[in-house]
C-alpha cells in the first residue's frame, strides 16, 4: 500500500492489524487464536476477513508453503495517523484541542502520563 493510499480498516480488521504488528508475520491459525482470547469467532471468519484485507491492500501474503503467513502491510504509526485525523475531523470539527480535552477529561491519567504529556507540550512550545 503505498504512503499517500487512504487507510480504511473497520474494527475487526484493526484487531487483525494490532495482532499483526504486534505478533509479527502469522498464520490464519495465529492470528485466529489470539482473537478467540478476547472474542467469540470462527475460524472460517477469520480466513474470509484476512483475504478480504489481503484484496484491500492491508495485509500481504507468502504463499511459498503450504501454511500462509500474513504481514500487515501498512504502517501502524501511518494507520493510526490517518486514522486519528479523520476522526479529529469528523468528531471534532478539526479541532484537536477538543480531541485531546475530551480524551483527558473522560479517560484516568496517571501522574507519570500527565508528566509526559507537560514535556511533550513544553518541547512543541519551545519549536
Amino acid at each position: 500500500m503505498s504512503k499517500q493510499q487512504t487507510i480504511k480498516a473497520t474494527e475487526s480488521e484493526l484487531e487483525i492489524l494490532n495482532i499483526l504488528w504486534t505478533e509479527g508475520p502469522s498464520t490464519v491459525r495465529a492470528v485466529h487464536e489470539k482473537l478467540a482470547e478476547t472474542k467469540d469467532t470462527g475460524y472460517t471468519t477469520t480466513l474470509k476477513q484476512m483475504q478480504v484485507m489481503l484484496e484491500k491492500g492491508l495485509l500481504s501474503r507468502d504463499a511459498s508453503t503450504k501454511t500462509h503467513v500474513y504481514t500487515a502491510a501498512v504502517n501502524k504509526e501511518q494507520a493510526q495517523g490517518q486514522m486519528l485525523q479523520r476522526m479529529i475531523e469528523t468528531m471534532f470539527n478539526g479541532s484537536a484541542m477538543q480531541m485531546v480535552m475530551q480524551a483527558l477529561g473522560s479517560h484516568k491519567t496517571s501522574k507519570a502520563e500527565q508528566e509526559l504529556i507537560r514535556e511533550y507540550l513544553a518541547k512543541k512550545t519551545k519549536k
